[in-house]
């Protein structure tokens, strides 16, 4: 499509162009049609021949070189009706100054529009004078690498010169040589510079940033040429120039946006600089246009999140030039900028408090122009920290049950919430706690933090204060021992706006509650402490020994509290554990220790023991005889002399009995012997009784 547009422009460009000489002539490259409007002559007046005899009129001359063989045919069709166009032919491979007698020449009267003249496969004739009404020729048997020139002149009088186009396309089955149709010479498109006008049919234009401006056209050589090998461009102010590659723009220039500038392309073989190809040109037609720029100075906001006194900037959306193809620069000064240092890099997440940043624009044409971006901070999320407080969690009382979603943090609008266990974690977004979990948020007294956003997605981060309020429990109230016949009260004590005891009353004390576990429900403010309470028996003393030495009964005690009264009667009590003068017989013991309870009680037996035995056999008084206490739980009985030395232990075997002996069987002399009897009795505590006494023995010598 590109080449296509060139040859269009080549097509057009030959309308207008004033004449040539042969030695000027213009080239034509390959079968491309021609349209043009001679008018005049060059600056030589040609010796034509053969059917032309009276020089040059309007005339212009081409050159064309063959580069297939065969046929060659061509249609001249003149677009005026004043005009009558005569033609000739000359070669092969003649020179200008011997040209010689043309080898078709067309002098005929062909007058009007649509009045064809040229080359046709019917005609016969080589040479049609002038008058004849013999338009056309025969056509031409051509050679590869044969050149041609061709003369075409407009007659008419020399006094009153008409200026008429004419048209020119070829025929037959030759093809004529040009580097622009040869893929292996030309492998790429041209490209026209600049972008096309607003109307199709004006010259394409080239973007300049100033009117006028100095201009070097050698920097559209490389885009026009697309990299192909071997064809040079050259610009000009004219079309005639362009065509015949005349006066070339060799330095930048002036140029301004109502000149129309011209590019001439051709081909140089690097192998035969005369080559009838290098030549053939393809030219086209450019303007200039004004593109200069204008930056727009924007304001940009950004957060200043948390109050932080920074924000982050995406400098790419300040809208400071509407063209997606421009670049853009940013600098923190216009220092900077007009000294290209300092640019900042990271203008898609720019760091910075309010200020101004300027913006460096080029355009896609190399235009250049400056905006100043205003940083601005949207309006600041305003929130205060908050405390939330709770009762206490019976199970954990540690922890309470907080609703964050009712932390007052805000009174503005429009916003959204986010609840996070730390500030890093609000900062970051991370570790968010979920609204679910926010409404019924179970923690230890700490902290808390809601991240505050407002539509504009900026934030502020709110700190919360969690206070659990830990139980209130009564001073006074405690566990109590009694009794366990007795009853008690229970006292809260003062202080509390209300009282709910496991036995439903509601006042601070309850009265008569006897042994057992009991709760109350003390209020303070919202929260509610839940007390429990024991009341417990007392711990009644043991009896856990008794001595009996004769009348002397001593009473060992455990357990219980002291200190321990003591009892024979249960009327009259003693602080000693020590009875004296108890009557031989069964007596009772009472015992109650410091709370006064129901005494433990227990019997005891003070024997009428016998201080005298006689062991002479006569069945009176022989032995000492405690058989009946067999039964009893570890039953000892031992005899002692007065040295405190054991000489007898009565047992199972010998039937509890002493008869004044030792173990031996040997009669003990007479004197006074010590004896003790102790067993465990068969109750709760394995009481242990002791008795202990003397007994004097009288054996015969």
């Amino acid at each position: 499509m590109k080449k296509t547009l060139l040859f269009l422009l080549l097509f057009i460009s030959q309308t207008f162009f004033s004449q040539a000489d042969c030695t000027s002539a213009l080239s034509v490259c390959g079968n491309s049609s021609i349209t043009y409007s001679p008018l005049g002559i060059g600056a030589v007046n040609e010796s034509l021949g053969g059917c032309l005899t009276t020089g040059e009129h309007n005339s212009i001359w081409y050159k064309f070189t063959i580069a297939t063989g065969g046929t060659l045919t061509f249609n001249l069709v003149p677009n005026d009706p004043a005009a009558d166009y005569d033609w000739a032919v000359y070669g092969p491979n003649v020179t200008c100054g011997s040209l010689g007698s043309p080898i078709r020449c067309n002098a005929a009267t062909v007058i009007g529009v649509g009045a064809a003249t040229g080359l046709n496969m019917t005609s016969t004739i080589t040479n049609a004078a002038g008058g004849s009404l013999t338009p056309y020729c025969k056509y031409l048997d051509v050679l590869p690498g044969q050149t041609y020139y061709l003369y075409i002149d407009n007659w008419v009088d020399g006094i009153n010169p008409t200026m008429a186009p004419f048209s020119l396309t070829w025929g037959g089955t030759a093809t004529l040589a040009s580097p622009f149709t040869d893929p292996t010479i030309q492998p790429h498109p041209f490209v026209a510079p600049g972008l096309p006008a607003a109307n199709p049919a004006d010259p394409r234009e080239v973007v300049v940033c100033n009117n006028p401006a100095i201009f070097d056209f050698t920097t559209l050589s490389a885009g026009i040429l697309n990299n192909n090998p071997n064809f040079l461009i050259s610009y000009h102010t004219t079309q005639n120039n362009a065509l015949s590659g005349s006066n070339p723009i060799l330095t930048p220039i002036t140029v301004n946006t109502t000149t129309t500038y011209y590019y001439s392309i051709h081909y140089l073989d690097p192998a035969n600089p005369t080559n009838p190809i290098n030549s053939c040109r393809q030219v086209g037609a450019f303007k200039f246009k004004m593109g200069n720029i204008t930056g727009t100075n924007v304001n940009l906001f950004a957060c200043n999140n948390n109050n932080a006194g920074l924000g982050t900037f995406d400098l790419t959306t300040a809208a400071v030039f509407g063209d997606p193809t421009a670049t853009k620069k940013y600098y923190p000064t216009l220092t900077d900028l007009n000294a290209g240092t300092n640019e900042i890099l990271n203008f898609t997440a720019y760091v910075a408090a309010e200020g101004t940043v300027y913006v460096k624009i080029t355009s896609q044409f190399g235009c250049i122009a400056t905006a100043v971006i205003t940083l601005k901070f949207f309006p600041v999320v305003v929130v205060n920290d908050a405390t939330l407080r709770s009762c206490f969690i019976e199970t954990n009382p540690s922890t309470g049950l907080f609703n964050l979603t009712n932390a007052s943090v805000t009174t503005q609008g429009g916003i959204t919430k986010k609840y996070y266990p730390s500030l890093t974690d609000a900062l970051n977004g991370t570790n968010e706690i979920p609204a679910t979990l926010a409404a019924a948020y179970i923690a230890p007294s700490g902290v808390v933090y809601i991240k505050v956003t407002n539509g504009n997605g900026c934030f502020a981060i709110a700190k919360v204060t969690l206070i659990v309020i830990a139980p209130v429990y009564s001073t006074v109230l405690k566990d109590k021992i009694i009794c366990m016949e007795d009853k008690t009260t229970l006292d809260a004590g003062p202080g509390f706006s209300s009282y709910q005891w496991s036995m439903g009353a509601t006042t601070q004390s309850i009265t008569d509650v006897g042994v057992g576990t009991y709760w109350v429900k003390l209020k303070t403010g919202d929260c509610i402490t839940t007390q429990t309470v024991k009341v417990y028996a007392s711990e009644q003393p043991v009896i856990s020994s008794v001595d009996i030495s004769t009348t002397t009964v001593t009473i060992a005690v455990m357990g219980g509290t002291a200190p321990y009264k003591y009892s024979i009667d249960n009327i009259t009590w003693q602080d000693s554990n020590i009875f004296t003068n108890v009557p031989r017989g069964d007596n009772m013991i009472y015992v109650k220790d410091a709370y006064d309870c129901e005494p433990i009680n227990i019997t005891i037996v003070v024997p009428n023991l016998i201080n005298v035995i006689t062991p002479n056999g006569d069945g009176i008084n022989d032995v000492i005889d405690y058989s009946a206490l067999a039964a009893k739980q570890n039953l000892v009985f031992n005899i002692f002399d007065r040295y405190g030395s054991k000489i007898f232990q009565a047992d199972k075997f010998n039937g509890y009995k002493w008869n004044g002996t030792t173990n031996g069987g040997m009669k003990v002399p007479t004197g006074n012997y010590w004896y003790s009897v102790s067993w465990n009795e068969k109750d709760k505590k394995n009481t242990l009784f002791k008795y202990t006494g003397w007994v004097m023995v009288k054996n015969r010598e």
